[in-house]
């Protein structure tokens, strides 16, 4: 699914890097817990959080995720943009609920990663 589809189906404003809102994503994560985000995504992902610190950039950086989306209008600081900026990370904002938002982008085709049994 291409970034500008995530953009359209979560009303989503676009803090950062407009330009690659081209690029596709292949998975999708709602967390707040970037210890979850480090365990279970793969790359090429959408992060989906409320968590506004610069460990989310960080983690997604990490784990080559191309977007992070911001739900409950939560808006990043001025040094989280700036980390994104320089990765290339696409940082969006919307004001759907983290249920909701996933439950949009699971219903038009975005899947989870799948987790082991164990």
């Amino acid at each position: 699914m291409k970034i500008s589809t995530i953009k359209e189906l979560l009303e989503a404003d676009v803090i950062c890097c407009e330009e690659e809102l081209t690029r596709h994503v292949y998975s999708a994560c709602g967390s707040d817990m970037m210890s979850d985000v480090l365990a279970y995504v793969k790359d090429q992902a959408v992060l989906l959080t409320g968590l506004v610190n610069s460990q989310v950039v960080r983690t997604a950086e990490m784990m080559d995720m191309k977007c992070i989306v911001f739900v409950r209008s939560k808006i990043p600081t001025a040094e989280m943009i700036e980390l994104a900026k320089e990765s290339g990370i696409v940082l969006m904002a919307t004001k759907k609920r983290m249920y909701e938002a996933c439950g949009i982008l699971f219903t038009n085709g975005l899947v989870g990663n799948r987790v082991k049994n164990v």
